[in-house]
């Protein structure tokens, strides 16, 4: 497989991620709302996926094609990209029932604080696909693909629905129509695929860095969990019995048991 088809197959991954946010829209087309302790167990559900397939896949891929050195440099860049991006974004409130009023700039505003908020989910998404018709892997359509890379994507595509229930909860009460909700949701990860084509073609070019890049996903992977998800989850969860802890366990648990037996690949 030649250089653009590779690139293809890695968008068509990015894609399915973003697609998956619009599942979190659905729900809305049968109930009215979707629960918080659902919420809650959906966001820890995410963060056990994410946290488990950050040290069994990457940081164990990252370890195994470096230096502890060179993946702890890449962890600690993970962390300050996710820090940075935080800070960049705070303060901005974009209403999504607006995007179909905004001009041409406003909308490349839009663009890239979506781009800052889902660049490391992209980058994930890219990292994983490093070893891409290489030796090994799972045979799909022609292309030997990581299994890790399937892992991830499973992982991402997960992550993505409770984060589409979130953002169509705000759209919903401000009456917009559920397709558009959907629509919203997608466009909200659309990034996702831009930021994998860019993360596989650097880690491809430049094996050297391929440690560096592993890390660089997992640093950022976890440091989204602990500093978005589980906050979120517990915010959520001050409305439920017990403060929602059980359902948040009990979602990270069941993230964990899908993840594991990429420990063993």
């Amino acid at each position: 497989m030649g250089l653009l088809a590779n690139l293809t197959l890695v968008f068509v991954a990015g894609f399915i991620t973003a697609l998956a946010t619009g599942i979190g829209a659905l729900p809305f087309f049968l109930v009215e709302r979707v629960s918080d302790r659902w919420n809650v167990a959906l966001w820890g559900l995410a963060s056990g996926i994410m946290v488990s397939a950050s040290l069994f896949g990457l940081i164990s891929e990252g370890l195994a094609n470096g230096t502890p050195a060179e993946l702890g440099v890449g962890l600690a860049a993970g962390v300050v990209l996710v820090v940075v991006s935080h800070r960049i974004i705070s303060g901005l409130e974009v209403s999504p029932k607006r995007y179909e009023q905004a001009d041409f700039r406003k909308l490349l505003l839009i663009l890239g604080i979506l781009t800052v908020h889902s660049f490391p989910e992209g980058v994930a998404i890219g990292v994983s696909f490093a070893d891409l018709n290489l030796d090994g892997g799972f045979s799909l359509l022609g292309f030997s693909v990581p299994l890790l890379a399937i892992f991830m994507t499973i992982a991402i595509s997960i992550h993505n629905i409770p984060e589409g229930v979130a953002i169509s909860i705000p759209l919903q009460s401000m009456g917009v129509s559920k397709w558009r909700m959907v629509w919203w949701a997608v466009f909200s990860s659309l990034p996702q695929p831009i930021g994998a084509v860019i993360a596989f073609y650097f880690v491809r070019i430049a094996r050297e860095f391929l440690p560096f890049g592993f890390g660089f996903a997992a640093g950022a992977m976890i440091y989204l969990v602990l500093s978005e998800f589980i906050p979120e989850a517990l915010e959520l969860g001050k409305a439920v019995p017990g403060g929602g802890r059980a359902e948040l366990v009990s979602g990270l648990v069941v993230g964990v048991l899908i993840m594991v037996p990429l420990a063993f690949i």
